[in-house]
This record gives C-alpha cells, sequence and structure tokens, in this order.
C-alpha cells in the first residue's frame, strides 16, 4: 500500500494512542514488545520491568534514529553527545507503557482461512472435559470414609465437618473446612481419596490439556501483542493472557522516572521528566507530556519530523544497504562516532532529502535507487587494475557487487521450482507435529 514512512514510524510507537479502534495501528505497537519479558517465580517484577524498559528504549534508538542508546546507560556515552540524562529521558517515554493483549478484530484482507479446524480443538476439549469429569466423580464422602477406615484414622473431626456442611458437603469442601479448624494432617483425607492409580496421569493430562487448549482456541480470536498506557500492575507470575485492566489509569504504580546509578532499578537518582535526544534541540523543539497519556505519541512525532536528520538518514540508508547488501554509512543501526563514518555522505543527505520530499514513499525510493546507474552496473570492470588502484576498499560502487542470497530467496526457489510454493498471505500459524517420543518426555504426559 505504499504507507508513508512517517506514518509507519508513529504507528509503530504510539498507534494505539492516534486511534484505539484501527486494528493496523494496534498490531503495529506490538514492535515495542519484541524485546525480552519473562516474569515467573524466578524472576523479581522490578528487575524484569527495568529490562523491558531498558530493551524498549535502545530498540527504538537503533531502529529509527541509528543509535545505541544503552551505553548511557550507566554514564555519559564516551563518544557521543548523549548524557545518561538524556537516556532516561528517552525511557521516561515509556514509563507508562504496559504490555496487553488487545481485541483487533479481523480486517477485510486478512486470512481467516482454516479457522474451521477450531472445530477438532473443540471435539478434544470435549474429550478432556468428559475425563475430568469421570475422575473426579470418583472422588467421594464414602471414598474418603473408606481410605480413614483402612489406614486407621479416627473419623469424628471428619464427619463433623461433613454434617456441618450438609448438602453442600464435599471432599474438598470437607478437606478447607478441616484445615481452617487445623484438624491434624494425617486425619484429612488426601485431595485424590478414590483415585485408582491409572486415575492421577489421566487427570493430569485432562487438567494441563483444558488449560492448554484455552491458549490454542484463543488463536482464533483477533487479539493483538500490543500495549497500552496506564499505571504499572502488580504481577508477580503471568499464567495467562494478559488484557488491559478496567482501572489502568487509577491502580497500579505510577512509576516516577529517575536516572538510575549504574543502571540498577534499586539505585535510583535524580529524577528526569520525559524528554528527547538534547542535541537535537536546536533542530526541533518538543515537548513530551507527563500525564500517563501522551508521551509516546508526541515522542512519535519528533521522531517522524521531516527536520529530524537521523530518523530519515537511517532509513534511506538501511534501504540502500538491503539492495547493495552495504550500507552507505558503516553501520546502519549506529551513526555514532564508533559506527564508520558514511562514504558518500552527501548521497545520504540528498537521498533523505528526496525520500522526504517524495511524500515518504518507499516504492519511491526504490524505483530511484534500482534505476541509477549504480545498481545497474555489471559486477566486472573494464580496467579492474585501475578500480584496485583508485577503491582499493571497493566502496566507490563503480561496480555492482554480487550479494548472497537470504535463506527465504533459497527455499522459496526451491519450493517453487517443486510446485510446493504456497501464495496464500496469512492464516493460522502452523505448529507442525514432533516426534511422539519427544512429546511424551520427561513424564509421558
Amino acid at each position: 500500500q505504499d504507507k508513508p514512512y512517517d506514518e509507519f514510524v508513529r504507528e509503530q510507537i504510539a498507534g494505539d494512542e492516534l486511534d484505539p479502534a484501527d486494528s493496523e495501528k494496534i498490531i503495529a505497537t506490538g514492535f515495542l514488545r519484541m524485546g525480552p519479558w519473562e516474569l515467573t517465580g524466578m524472576e523479581v517484577p522490578k528487575i524484569a520491568r527495568q529490562r523491558f524498559l531498558d530493551d524498549v528504549s535502545n530498540a527504538v534508538g537503533e531502529t529509527f534514529l541509528a543509535h545505541s542508546l544503552q551505553c548511557a546507560r550507566c554514564h555519559d556515552h564516551k563518544f557521543d553527545p548523549i548524557p545518561t540524562r538524556d537516556y532516561y529521558a528517552l525511557q521516561a517515554v515509556f514509563a507508562t507503557t504496559q504490555l496487553a493483549e488487545r481485541r483487533a478484530p479481523f480486517l477485510a484482507e486478512e486470512n481467516t482461512g482454516g479457522f474451521e479446524e477450531r472445530k477438532y480443538l473443540e471435539a478434544r476439549k470435549r474429550e478432556l472435559a468428559r475425563t475430568l469429569r469421570e475422575v473426579e466423580a470418583k472422588v467421594t464422602l464414602e471414598a474418603a470414609r473408606a481410605w480413614l477406615k483402612e489406614h486407621d484414622r479416627d473419623p469424628e473431626a471428619f464427619e463433623k465437618a461433613a454434617a456441618e456442611l450438609g448438602k453442600e458437603a464435599s471432599v474438598e469442601r470437607v478437606r478447607d473446612l478441616m484445615r481452617k479448624r487445623e484438624v491434624h494432617p494425617d486425619l484429612i483425607p488426601p485431595r485424590h481419596v478414590g483415585f485408582a492409580p491409572e486415575d492421577y496421569g489421566n487427570e493430569r493430562v485432562a487438567r494441563k490439556g483444558l488449560e492448554r487448549l484455552k491458549w490454542e482456541l484463543e488463536r482464533y480470536e483477533p487479539f493483538a501483542l500490543a500495549v497500552y498506557n496506564g499505571r504499572t500492575p502488580e504481577v508477580k507470575s503471568v499464567y495467562a493472557p494478559v488484557r488491559v485492566p478496567e482501572q489502568r489509569l487509577t491502580q497500579g504504580e505510577l512509576e516516577e522516572p529517575r536516572i538510575l546509578t549504574g543502571g540498577d532499578p534499586f539505585t535510583p537518582g535524580a529524577k528526569v521528566a520525559p524528554g528527547v535526544l538534547s542535541v537535537l534541540g536546536d533542530v526541533q523543539e518538543t515537548a513530551i507530556p507527563e500525564s500517563l497519556e501522551g508521551r509516546r505519541k508526541a515522542f512519535a512525532e519528533w521522531v517522524a519530523d521531516s527536520r529530524n536528520p537521523l530518523a530519515t538518514r537511517a532509513i534511506v540508508n538501511r534501504v540502500w544497504l538491503w539492495h547493495f547488501g552495504e550500507a552507505i554509512a558503516g553501520n546502519p543501526n549506529n551513526f555514532g562516532a564508533s559506527g564508520g563514518k558514511p562514504a558518500h555522505p552527501e548521497l545520504l543527505d540528498w537521498l533523505a532529502a528526496t525520500f522526504v520530499e517524495q511524500g515518504w514513499s518507499f516504492k519511491a525510493l526504490h524505483r530511484l535507487i534500482m534505476t541509477s546507474a549504480a545498481y545497474r552496473r555489471g559486477a566486472t570492470h573494464p580496467d579492474p587494475a585501475a578500480l584496485r588502484e583508485h577503491d582499493p576498499l571497493g566502496r566507490s560502487y563503480a561496480v555492482f557487487k554480487p550479494r548472497r542470497l537470504t535463506a527465504e530467496e533459497l527455499r522459496d526457489a526451491m519450493l517453487a521450482a517443486s510446485g510446493e510454493l504456497n501464495r496464500a498471505l496469512g492464516g493460522i500459524p502452523n505448529r507442525p507435529e514432533i516426534n511422539l517420543e519427544a512429546a511424551l518426555q520427561p513424564r509421558q504426559v
């Protein structure tokens, strides 16, 4: 569709703030959560949260500004004019950004082919639910009484609790009441009383299967891995997909952005307000609000501003790299002093300016590059000796260096030759079957 790049940038950084009802804009914010995120009983929530903030700040810096910002996390950048305060000011832009799965209704052009396979999951769900009902039906008060008699345990406490519960009595309820009354554990029947040996495995398989099916069935629902604005919720572990909380603006911690001494989240220093790179302050004056919402939108406007000298050059440098196999400026993720000077700075400037003049159009940029003399040159030169003398590093584009085919190109070429290439776009994710012996490891479940 040749979406203008400045619009694309705004959607990647702040699509949910631009239009929360537009599925495409919600999906775009998935970019912000493509870093490390793990929150289990083995992780400290504050550290996991800081790891996300560090990663998203650096990812935005490298992707859109061609600058690795993490060098300024613990101290002022040693080579470039980026103080630590700038790093945490930029990070403050994302201090109210939280991760969640958001509803994003299917677009008309999206492929929902294969969704009929859901019926097989529904059948499996019914089968597992029946198995669970059958094994749980064996856990009865009579089975508990038989256990107490078999193990020569005093049934008085059990019968007293059962009588008090009356018609509501079940093994689980009786056990709960006995624990509340601090009855000795030896007098409390086990949770699975009445189970035969094979029932333990069947119950475990059924429970885990039903839990997994919740996730499997959600593949057919229009949810997107996205973000939202709000206070930071208290999350100790994640057992199910996270949705946007109703009280997102009032419940949870309102993070107070500070400079972290040595990058340690437990050693906060001076306060900082949300901001942008001060080295570009004279080029663009931008005010980032300190409110819960609107920070990323204002920041995205700054990134996608035609006066931003980094954003435009970063993207044309990437496109040039894609076509030629070598960027104009050495490292496409680092325009800093350690990234290597551009071989043709005037060309980089001209391409960036022309890109903006042509409406931030990728198709126009591709057409411009691919119709150029540099791109259309052959891989050999009529005077190889002169070329080696005048361009020993091969950076003049006097010849077109052959580029390696990517793995995707090789794979698609083979599939096309064999007639097996599937040209359909989209659809449900592919989850290949695995060897049954591997699937049953380590406990045959």
